[in-house]
């Protein structure tokens, strides 16, 4: 788990009060954050550690629970990644965690779709489907500019259980006009579930239309001896 420097440096990041996403404070308000360090994000040496945990963190969600739980895995660098270089990066974590599943035998979760394309994609790690937000310290986004790389993973079932009782909305409002109010604009790539591939808005950089995410999702081959 991270170090208490580490912890402390990112509680403070959600905390400024600048910070627009409202959700991450409440988790971090009610202990609803679970942060993982681990090695260098453009390196698979921590892959099957930060699988572990994140499979040990969704067997925890509580889809009930009325606080957003987030997991986030805090990578030691490197530091210097521009947006272009650490989309790739992000990209590679998510496809290296996906093939651990695939050799574990788990399947896509069936609430989600597995095509990056599909505007019903959502990612699925160890059974759950996740929607991630990519931080580092050369993001484009004030809001995704956090001085170490980082992976933050946010339950799709919570998301759909807040839209489902109206609270998600209210949450996502709010949200957006305290990030256009800290970028001075509103963020181009924001695009509700179901309206464009939320794989669009991973790794926090601009991108353009034609753009496809650089992963393959693979079938799980049962055994049929």
């Amino acid at each position: 788990m991270a170090g208490d420097e580490l912890r402390q440096s990112f509680e403070d990041f959600i905390r400024d009060a600048a910070f627009p996403c409202v959700g991450a404070k409440s988790a971090l308000a009610r202990g609803a954050l679970t942060i993982c360090e681990v090695g260098d994000i453009n390196r698979p040496t921590s892959d099957i550690d930060i699988h572990r945990a994140l499979a040990a963190f969704g067997e925890s969600l509580d889809p009930e629970s009325p606080v957003v739980q987030s997991f986030v895995a805090i990578f030691h660098g490197p530091t210097d990644l521009d947006e272009k270089a650490f989309e790739l990066a992000l990209w590679d974590r998510v496809q290296c965690l996906h093939n651990l599943d695939v050799v574990a035998g788990t399947t896509w979760s069936d609430t989600v779709d597995n095509d990056p394309s599909s505007p019903h994609f959502s990612l699925s790690l160890a059974g759950e489907p996740y929607f991630i937000i990519g931080l580092h310290p050369n993001a484009s986004r004030p809001a995704r500019r956090f001085h170490r790389p980082a992976m933050v993973f946010n339950s799709h079932v919570q998301f759909e259980r807040l839209r489902a009782d109206g609270r998600f909305d209210k949450m996502k409002e709010i949200v957006r006009k305290r990030d256009a109010d800290l970028a001075g604009d509103v963020n181009p790539m924001l695009d509700d579930f179901g309206e464009a591939s939320e794989a669009r808005q991973y790794s926090g950089r601009a991108v353009d239309p034609g753009w496809e995410a650089p992963f393959e999702p693979k079938e799980v081959v049962r055994d049929v001896a």
